[in-house]
């Protein structure tokens, strides 16, 4: 299989592990399920690495359709030849491909078709040649009622020639290699916009090498570019580059060579520059996109995997200040017990009244917790939560409320709250993230979360695709209670999808709660395969068959059954029983499909079953210090919470509005190439302010001290 090697190859994996993990694919395996209980198939590949494969089988099988494509218009055109048809089989370039076909694409009315038509080949040809010391004295053969002088003759020729020179694909790749080595993107500003595009400043008069540039700084320039506010350009030193094409097409230094030499000049700037520059411009774009997507990834996968305070009794506040602090009681399903408004903050100051509230409302509703949103009115709310008085120990935590406004005004919280208003929607997502956080922020579109960087300016199908993916990732690699998780939740289950969820949650609806996995398969349109994908991913908590609240999948549930029986106990006894479990042989349970990893998976399972990969929540406080950037002083140690993750620093919540950058270089004392090496986001730190800006909002931090 050709395609295997091909991706065996670009991967460094064995071609075996390829091939039967396409297979797995194409059957309609899920990622997740893939990476989790095929191990024996694939040879251990993780989530990434399944992806990759995915993502390499569909670029080559793209290619074989374009392959297939090419090779009929060839066909139809009566020109495609042996050695063309070979050459395009065993090129799996797609911009070869495109340079075999270039000259049979068929073409508008170019000036070298126009040239054609009026019958002035056969001159290029004499003039590519080169042989002819006084060109101009044959030319004349060629005037007549359509090409009225020797002038208009030999420029109709050099448009020929200049096509025939694009259309070479020796001269493709030296310009490439040009492009390659020595391209520079430059950037002016546009005349009259340089109080419009302030926040691009850095780039008013910019240039850096295309292969150096960061994605950050390539799509801040593209951004702006759309904007209207700067001028963008790329491409390689223009004499080099025609010196090197001249190399190949210039033969002679006669007549008829300077005209060749002319008509080069004109390839390369009216139809070589343009195209291989629209080439880098697109894959330079693809290359910062797929950056900027891995960051936002990578940060949501950290924000959905945030620890959860769990199933607690909390009362959630959305603070403002003319407008009141929205207060809402959760009991510890996340079910909505009450709402109000309170007003402790300007310009109604109603301190005492609203503390005396929120103390009487944690007494009524046994409160365990308190979420604050970190947004407008947040420091100031905090700071009333402190000094009121409870009768029992209440822990509060500062929430990130990004996106809160997006869910409150959706569909999905009309449907959960379809007799509140946005405010109270809003307060209720708080609170729960708190709970949570996964489970709440998969009915937010991840866009609207704000951890990323330049989320509208990138590919919006590759980063749909490359977030629905992380989400899938985190929900199955923690797992869902059968029994609780709401359809949105469900959803992101390996195997089920929208539709299947909404079957299991009307199920559950009509039938009570699911007593065991084996239930599913009596949910209408959730058949065997389905079941095969979602059943390890979904836990029941009380389940009769204990294995049922475990990552144990049922396929392997005998083996579970097998060591029970060898160590004479029932499974239950098994489950958790560590200095049990260390007394079996892995090598003893392996059978024609059940293999060392799995059954090593099963042990680990077993003796901590149902564990969540996520730590537990932790109060932090910010300092009292400070309630503004003009509080905030160089020099100062501040604790911080690590608010979003780009590729050139990280931003620190500090509990002011503006946030602190951690940039790159300011992070440790050895080299790194990502933030993300040593930060995660919502990672509590002790940074040390290195620079205020207070006209440009602008704080600098160290964690170097």
């Amino acid at each position: 299989m050709q395609i295997a090697q091909l991706i065996s190859r670009g991967l460094a994996l064995k071609t075996g592990q390829v091939e039967r993990t396409v297979a797995l694919l194409s059957e309609g395996a899920t990622i997740p399920f893939i990476s989790r209980y095929r191990k024996e198939q694939t040879g251990g590949l993780d989530e990434v690495e399944v992806a990759r494969i995915r993502d390499q089988k569909n670029h080559y099988d793209d290619l074989e359709k374009r392959k297939a494509f090419i090779l009929k218009s060839l066909e139809e055109q009566e020109v495609l030849t042996a050695e063309m048809k070979k050459q395009i089989d065993e090129t799996w370039d797609s911009r070869v491909l495109e340079d075999i076909y270039l000259p049979f694409k068929p073409k508008r009315k170019t000036k070298g078709v126009v040239a054609r038509e009026r019958g002035l080949e056969a001159l290029a040809k004499i003039i590519m040649a080169q042989r002819e010391p006084k060109v101009r004295q044959r030319v004349q053969q060629f005037v007549n009622k359509e090409v009225g002088s020797v002038d208009e003759a030999i420029e109709g020729a050099q448009h020929i020639i200049a096509e025939w020179v694009n259309e070479n694909e020796t001269s493709r790749n030296k310009v490439r290699k040009q492009f390659e080595k020595y391209t520079d993107i430059s950037a002016k500003l546009v005349k009259g916009k340089e109080e419009q595009g302030q926040k691009y400043k850095d780039y008013f008069s910019f240039s850096e090498r295309l292969n150096k540039i960061p994605s950050h700084r390539l799509l801040a320039i593209r951004r702006a570019e759309n904007e209207g506010i700067l001028r963008v350009s790329i491409g390689p030193d223009k004499e080099r580059t025609l010196e090197q094409l001249n190399r190949v097409f210039v033969k002679n230094n006669n007549e008829s060579g300077n005209l060749v030499e002319e008509a080069v000049k004109d390839a390369y700037q009216r139809l070589l520059k343009p195209s291989i520059e629209t080439e880098f411009k697109n894959a330079s774009k693809e290359k910062a996109d797929d950056s900027a997507i891995d960051v936002f990834s990578t940060n949501l996968r950290q924000l959905l995997l945030a620890p959860p305070l769990g199933q607690k009794r909390i009362l959630a506040l959305d603070p403002g200040f003319r407008t009141g602090c929205k207060v809402v009681c959760l009991n510890e399903h996340g079910a909505l017990l009450h709402n109000e408004t309170i007003y402790p903050h300007p310009p109604q100051r109603q301190f005492q009244k609203a503390s005396s509230k929120i103390a009487g409302l944690v007494n009524a509703y046994k409160i365990e917790a308190i979420a604050i949103g970190n947004g407008t009115a947040g420091r100031e709310t905090e700071n009333l939560i402190q000094r009121t008085r409870f009768d029992r120990e209440v822990k509060v935590f500062i929430v990130n409320e990004d996106g809160a406004s997006v869910y409150s005004a959706s569909k999905i919280a009309r449907e959960e709250f379809p007799s509140y208003d946005v405010t109270v929607r809003g307060s209720v997502s708080i609170g729960r993230r708190l709970m949570d956080p996964l489970a709440e922020l998969v009915k937010i579109d991840p866009k609207a979360i704000g951890v990323g960087q330049y989320q509208h300016d990138v590919d919006q199908a590759k980063l749909k695709k490359r977030l629905d993916e992380t989400v899938e990732s985190c929900v199955n690699n923690v797992g869902v209670e059968l029994n609780t998780a709401g359809k949105h939740l469900l959803a992101y289950v390996s195997g089920l999808g929208p539709a299947l969820a909404q079957n299991v949650v009307d199920y559950r609806a009509k039938n009570g709660a699911f007593s065991s996995r084996a239930e599913l398969k009596k949910v209408p349109r959730l058949g065997e395969k389905a079941f095969e994908q979602a059943a390890g991913f979904l836990r029941i908590s009380d389940a009769k068959n204990p294995l049922d609240n475990s990552a144990v999948h049922p396929e392997s549930y005998f083996v579970v059954k097998k060591m029970a029986r060898q160590l004479g106990v029932t499974v239950e006894e098994l489950i958790g029983r560590k200095s049990l479990l260390q007394k079996l042989t892995p090598d003893e349970f392996i059978t024609d499909e059940i293999g060392l990893p799995t059954v090593n998976d099963i042990l680990d399972e077993l003796a901590k079953p149902g564990r969540d990969p996520r730590s537990v929540a932790q109060v932090f406080s910010f300092s009292k210090e400070i309630s503004s950037i003009s509080d905030v002083k160089e020099g100062m140690t501040l604790p911080g919470i690590v608010s979003n993750i780009t590729n050139f620093g990280a931003f620190v919540d500090l509990g002011i509005k503006e946030n602190g950058l951690l940039h790159i270089s300011q992070i440790t004392d050895r080299f790194i190439s990502n933030p993300s090496e040593e930060l995660a986001l919502h990672q509590q730190l002790k940074v040390k302010v290195t620079e205020v800006d207070e006209g440009r909002k602008r704080i600098g931090l160290t964690l170097k001290f």
